[in-house]
């Protein structure tokens, strides 16, 4: 992808150019579509910065990952670079792709009340490589047109934060809240860098927030984290125990909001190949749990438990007594950021003695071998 300028890339393989090699192996088995047939919309009850309400979530093909189509090979869970058109986007198309699956949502329900939009793309929206100017600028034309959408909401990695395509971006939707998105993952940078290969340290990380801290006396802009729970190579304790400490990192830094993202199995990487020779396992539901208890009591921003995948074979797991129980659980605790019931299961005794003695009986498979 000859259009992607990758020299600020932090390109150190700490896989020893696994990941690159299992990523051209995916790439290679991508069926290759059309830029429309790629684009999803839906949408759902959320929490909005005013409270409860909607949002309009829309997937644009954008040509794909910079950091995946680099040579680092991108990140160990993640293969979203499949669902790409892996080839530039015309702005023209791109604008009308987002129109009209925004009509199709409109359709199904009309816009009354608080509302969100989140826009999701191959790699980064303020990646004027992947997303141009022009198509910003109609994108945030189209939305500028509905008062009660309060907030819009797009994903950047923190190296195309900068203040100049901020102050643009927030210029254009003047009234509504521009939220930037990042992938922190961890707080930690051995964990984001070694099992994560996220490419980006907690200094890029900074950097970006400063930018964002700097504009809010002008601008209403804000910042949200995805952080990972249970990243390859970690153990159902450290993972916990990671979560927590990164999402009190993440208040401290200035972040408006923090999107937990319990691992589920993305067909085509590291994680996918871990998790079908036994030496890798989803977290526990109970851990996600654990999570939400601890940190509503220490952090005063809106934390969100992401439940896709929970209860499925690829996803989080208890035990089918209890999945879908606590699942339900979680979803109105995000809403109303309570923190849920106690709710028992005798799939509880097997996750406590995971947690005890994961350290212990961390796998020693070598990841080096027959992937």
């Amino acid at each position: 992808m000859e259009f992607y300028n990758v020299n600020y890339m932090n390109t150190q393989q700490p896989l020893e150019n696994l990941l690159p090699e299992i990523r051209e192996k995916a790439l290679k088995r991508v069926d290759k579509k059309p830029p429309h047939e790629l684009a999803a919309s839906w949408s759902g009850d959320d929490l909005l910065y005013s409270g409860p309400g909607r949002t309009i979530f829309i997937v644009l093909p954008t040509p794909g990952c910079a950091w995946a189509l680099s040579g680092s090979g991108g990140c160990s869970m993640c293969s979203y670079i499949a669902d790409s058109p892996l080839q530039e986007v015309p702005s023209d198309e791109l604008v009308e792709i987002f129109k009209n699956e925004f009509e199709r949502q409109i359709k199904k329900q009309a816009i009354n009340g608080p509302t969100a939009i989140k826009i999701f793309v191959s790699g980064s929206f303020l990646n004027r490589e992947e997303i141009s100017e022009e198509a910003q600028k109609e994108i945030f034309k189209i939305i500028n047109q509905y008062p009660d959408i309060e907030e819009v909401v797009v994903e950047s990695r923190p190296e195309y934060v900068n203040e100049d395509i901020l102050k643009s971006c927030c210029s254009l939707i003047p009234t509504k809240i521009f939220e930037v998105a990042m992938g922190l993952e961890s707080a930690d940078d051995n964990i984001r860098l070694n099992r994560i290969n996220k490419g980006f340290t907690l200094k890029d990380f900074k950097r970006a927030m400063d930018v964002i801290n700097g504009l809010k006396s002008d601008f209403n802009v804000q910042a949200k984290v995805y952080l990972l729970v249970k990243p390859v190579l970690t153990s159902e304790k450290e993972a916990i125990e990671d979560a927590v400490k990164s999402a009190r990192y993440a208040e401290k830094m200035g972040v408006g909001r923090v999107s937990f993202c319990p691992s589920t199995i993305h067909k085509g990487t590291l994680m996918e190949i871990l998790w079908r020779r036994g030496s890798y396992q989803p977290p526990w539901i109970w851990s996600t749990l654990e999570i939400i208890h601890r940190v509503r009591s220490l952090v005063k921003i809106p934390v969100i438990m992401d439940t896709a995948g929970f209860g499925t074979r690829r996803g989080p797991y208890n035990c089918k007594k209890c999945n879908s129980k606590l699942k339900d659980a979680i979803i109105t605790s995000n809403i109303n950021q309570t923190i849920p019931p106690e709710i028992e299961c005798e799939c509880k005794a097997r996750w406590e003695a995971d947690v005890k003695f994961s350290d212990v009986t961390r796998s020693s498979t070598n990841i080096l071998k027959n992937h």
